[in-house]
């Protein structure tokens, strides 16, 4: 195992998975959640972006033929996914999943999964992990994706406890900012996945 392409492939999975993104959703998401769940958030949003990512990075492409899908058919439904969050952030919405308590509060469950997918390991993701274990190797490419995927753990669980610090007014101007993005991000997963069949 070379170092420097370890470093290489840190860089590029810190990159594409992109935490400090992801911990500004994270943390505008799981704003009215208490402190308690932000960490089960946090916890469980990693964990099931690792068991993706993981799952990619010894079946790669045949995990994609088994459920008949395509990266590019993925990426279709991250952006859908995307957009209509988006959408719910700009307008200052809440994100609940069907059959939640109501209200602001938000379920953890559904929370963690879209901070897993397509935020953490979503198509850039699973398409860098393939090409990445066919270019280094399984072993490095898996260190790479832990790294990155522990260090965005740290962040989500240190957004947890500062919270409470954070003035309500600025946490509503991020959601717009950062539900403006998404909504951007969705648009182009959507083009670039149908341009993809043309």
């Amino acid at each position: 195992m070379l170092l420097g392409d370890l470093g290489q492939l840190i860089v590029l999975f810190f990159v594409i998975i992109d935490p400090i993104t992801s911990f500004a959703v994270f943390f505008v998401l799981s704003k009215d959640n208490s402190t308690e769940e932000r960490i089960r958030t946090a916890i469980l949003a990693v964990t099931v972006a690792a068991v993706l990512s993981y799952a990619v990075l010894f079946l790669g492409n045949a995990l994609l033929g088994f459920f008949s899908t395509t990266i590019e058919d993925f990426r279709i439904a991250g952006g859908i996914i995307l957009l209509i969050l988006g959408i719910q952030m700009a307008l200052g919405q809440s994100y609940q999943a069907p059959g939640g308590s109501g209200g602001n509060h938000k379920s953890v469950q559904a929370i963690a999964a879209i901070i897993a997918t397509p935020f953490l390991s979503g198509p850039a993701t699973i398409t860098a992990v393939i090409i990445s274990v066919n270019d280094f190797g399984t072993l490095e490419t898996g260190i790479a994706v832990t790294v990155v995927l522990a260090f965005t753990a740290v962040l989500f669980i240190l957004s947890a406890k500062l919270n409470r610090f954070i003035n309500k007014t600025l946490v509503q101007i991020m959601s717009t900012v950062m539900g403006l993005l998404t909504i951007a991000w969705g648009v182009m997963y959507i083009r670039i996945g149908i341009m993809s069949f043309m």
